[in-house]
């Protein structure tokens, strides 16, 4: 069993000490959640549960802690892919729910997995999923402020479980201060991707990270024989030319864990029962 989280890039929020020490604490305690969760269920069901706990902290950019839009209201996105069927959900836009993740989790049952805007939400309240604002204070005054950040907020998992089976789950709340309409990397198959063989997360610019196809890259070429640690050279090595801005979390089905990122530094912990590793 292994698991590895992300909580996107430590510039996007802040660079001080007291807020580094938090987001580290907050990763470990979360990452060993989710292994103690993975113990008795599926690798799909472990990522759900630890991006709901990242989409619940507020010092993540996902769930309660999302950017705000330009036109002043908040929308999300999240993804859920299970590396055994090759199955993929997830929303777009979503407004108004505490757990974008979740609603991207029952859609799974759906033949029609991936739903936008008013669609995504129309679908949460009919399947019971209450109005929920996830402003905070500090998103708000960065709003009224019209401070910019880096845009480089998501969070995600993967997760290897005892069956040998692969999952990830990938959760945004924007880049802040975007046109409404824009459409991060987060519910795509560049942002989040998994087959039998690789399971894989990523944060940073959605758009470098669709130019560059990162997520199903990866894993395409971890399938086709390459290392996982070679998959990430190669296809890191592709975003040079445009200076793309990423930042990645992976699993194989050999139980190897790797995480790269393009430019410093994206926040992540992982754990496999002994060893916590926790971003520096």
């Amino acid at each position: 069993m292994k698991i590895i989280i992300h909580g996107g890039f430590f510039s996007e929020s802040s660079t001080n000490q007291e807020t580094k020490i938090a987001k580290q604490k907050s990763l470990e305690r979360i990452v060993k959640d989710a292994y103690e969760f993975l113990k008795t269920h599926s690798a799909l069901e472990t990522v759900v549960f630890a991006v709901t706990q990242l989409e619940d902290d507020p010092l993540f950019n996902a769930g309660i802690g999302s950017q705000i839009q330009s036109d002043g209201k908040i929308r999300m996105s999240a993804a859920l892919m299970d590396g055994e069927t090759q199955k993929m959900s997830g929303v777009i836009n979503i407004e108004g729910v505490k757990n974008p993740i979740q609603v991207a989790e029952i859609l799974m049952k759906e033949d029609d997995r991936v739903l936008g805007g008013s669609g995504a939400t129309n679908y949460a309240r009919k399947s019971g999923f209450d109005v929920f604002s996830t402003e905070i204070p500090q998103r708000k005054a960065e709003y009224q402020a019209k401070l910019k950040s880096l845009g480089t907020g998501t969070v995600g998992c993967v997760a290897l479980d005892n069956n040998g089976k692969l999952a990830v789950a990938t959760s945004t709340g924007g880049k802040g201060f975007e046109l409404v309409g824009r459409i991060s990397d987060s519910a795509t198959v560049a942002g989040n991707y998994a087959n039998a063989n690789c399971a894989v997360s990523l944060t940073g610019v959605g758009e470098d990270i669709v130019s560059n196809a990162t997520a199903a890259k990866i894993v395409t070429r971890v399938t086709d024989g390459f290392t996982l640690e070679n998959a990430f050279t190669k296809t890191f090595s592709e975003l040079l030319p445009f200076d793309g801005f990423a930042g990645a979390i992976a699993i194989d089905n050999q139980g190897n864990v790797y995480h790269q990122e393009s430019h410093p530094s994206m926040v992540f912990a992982s754990f496999d029962g002994d060893t916590v590793v926790v971003f520096k």
